[in-house]
C-alpha cells in the first residue's frame, strides 16, 4: 500500500469556476480516509484527480512518493469503484471480477486464483457464474469491489459505492467496507455526502464546501470541536441547534440575550476566553442530545413549545419551537406532555459551542 499527499492542489475549469482550491492533506499508509460534503463541494473532483481522471491546476499531487501530476491513470497503480456498478452485463461474475486482470496480461491461472480469493472475501463464492441481471444491488456492489481487490492496487478510491442501496443494504455494505478495510490494511479514499457513511466509516475525515477544506479531523474530533458553523452543521443528525444572540455577564455567569429572551448560560469551560466577546453578537451551538427537559443536573435555562415528538424506538426526537426558532431535543424513551405545550429545558455549560456570528468561526 501507499501514503497519498496532496499539496495545494487546485482545479480551475476553462470556465473559470474553480472547484478545489488550495486542497492539502496527507492519507496514511492503511487508513480509510473519507470526504464528505454536499453536492458541488469538489470531493469527486479531488478524488477523480487521484485516479488521474481530471487535469490539476497547480499544486502537487504524490502516491507513495512519486508525483503523479502527468503520469497516466493506468501507470497510478489505483483501482476505482464508482457509484454505478458498470458490469459488463453478458459476462458472469467470474469473468467481470477477472477482466482487468486479463487485459493486463496476467497468467489464466493467476486470474482465476485472485478471483477465487476475492469471491471468497465478498460471500461470492456461489455466484460466479451467475450474469448481473441476476444478482441484487447488493452482490452487484460486491461485484464493482471484487474487481478493484483482485487487482491488489497501492490506492483504493470509492466514488459514492453505496449511493444507489436501499437504506438496509447501504448498512450491511458499510459493515463489509470497513471489516475489508480492516483484513486488507489497504489505503482508502471514500467520497460520500452521507454523513452518517462519513462518520462511521472514516477513520479521518476531509470535510469540504464550496471546493475549500473545512476541517480535517478523527469523527469524534469534528462532532465534538467543530471548526466553524459549516461542520457544526453539516455533521450530526438531528444538526446542531444554533441560537444567535449578544453575550453578556455578570456575577451569576455568562447569558444569550436573543430576539426572544435572556438564556442564562451558566460558567461555560471557556467563559475566561469570551471575556472579548461580551457585548457582541454571536452565534451559540447546542447538540440535540444535550438539550433536554430540565431537571436536578439541568436547571431550566429556555422555555419552548412542543410541536411534534418523534418516537424513534430507542430514542424520541422533539421537535420544538422558540419563538419562531425550530429546535431540536433528543431525548430517551419516556412519557410526553401533548403537543402544543410548554417545556422548559436545560443544558450543562460544558456542553455549549461558540462560533463568530460574522464568519462562523469557532471561538475559543
Amino acid at each position: 500500500m501507499a501514503t497519498v499527499r496532496l499539496d495545494n492542489v487546485r482545479k480551475v475549469y476553462p470556465n473559470g469556476h474553480v472547484a478545489v482550491e488550495e486542497a492539502s492533506f496527507e492519507v496514511g499508509d492503511g487508513e480509510l480516509m473519507v470526504l464528505v460534503g454536499p453536492s458541488g463541494c469538489g470531493k469527486t473532483t479531488l478524488l477523480r484527480m487521484i485516479a488521474g481522471l481530471e487535469t490539476i491546476s497547480a499544486g502537487t499531487l504524490s502516491i507513495g512518493g512519486r508525483v503523479v501530476n502527468e503520469v497516466a491513470p493506468k501507470e497510478r497503480d489505483i483501482a476505482m469503484v464508482f457509484q454505478n456498478y458498470a458490469l459488463y452485463p453478458h459476462m458472469n461474475v467470474a469473468e467481470n471480477l477477472g477482466f482487468g486482470l486479463k487485459l493486463r496480461g496476467h497468467p489464466r491461472a493467476e486470474i482465476e486464483r485472485r478471483v477465487r480469493e476475492a469471491a471468497c472475501l465478498l460471500g461470492l463464492e456461489a455466484r460466479l457464474d451467475a450474469r448481473p441481471a441476476a444478482l441484487s444491488g447488493g452482490q452487484r456492489q460486491r461485484v464493482a469491489l471484487g474487481r478493484a481487490l483482485v487487482r491488489n492496487p497501492k490506492v483504493f478510491l470509492l466514488d459514492e459505492p453505496l449511493s444507489n442501496l436501499d437504506a438496509k443494504l447501504r448498512l450491511a455494505m458499510r459493515v463489509e467496507i470497513a471489516r475489508l478495510h480492516r483484513q486488507l490494511g489497504a489505503t482508502m479514499v471514500y467520497v460520500t455526502h452521507d454523513q452518517v457513511e462519513a462518520m462511521t466509516l472514516g477513520q479521518r475525515i476531509v470535510v469540504l464546501d464550496g471546493g475549500v477544506i473545512q476541517q480535517i479531523d478523527t469523527p469524534m474530533a469534528l462532532y465534538e470541536r467543530p471548526a466553524n458553523l459549516f461542520v457544526a452543521c453539516f455533521l450530526g443528525s438531528p444538526a446542531m441547534n444554533l441560537l444567535r444572540g449578544i453575550l453578556q455577564g455578570d456575577g451569576s455567569g455568562l447569558a444569550l440575550a436573543t430576539a426572544h429572551g435572556r438564556i442564562a448560560l451558566g460558567e461555560p469551560p471557556q467563559a475566561g476566553s469570551l471575556g472579548s466577546w461580551l457585548g457582541r453578537e454571536l452565534v451559540l451551538g447546542l447538540r440535540p442530545e444535550d438539550l433536554q427537559p430540565a431537571d436536578a443536573r439541568r436547571p431550566a435555562r429556555l422555555e419552548a413549545r412542543l410541536e411534534l415528538p418523534e418516537p424513534v424506538g430507542n430514542e424520541i426526537f422533539l421537535n420544538l419551537r422558540h419563538g419562531p426558532l425550530a429546535l431540536v431535543s433528543r431525548v430517551p424513551p419516556q412519557p410526553l406532555p401533548e403537543p402544543g405545550s410548554m417545556l422548559a429545558l436545560g443544558f450543562a455549560p460544558d456542553r455549549l459551542h461558540f462560533f463568530e456570528a460574522d464568519g462562523g468561526a469557532r471561538i475559543a
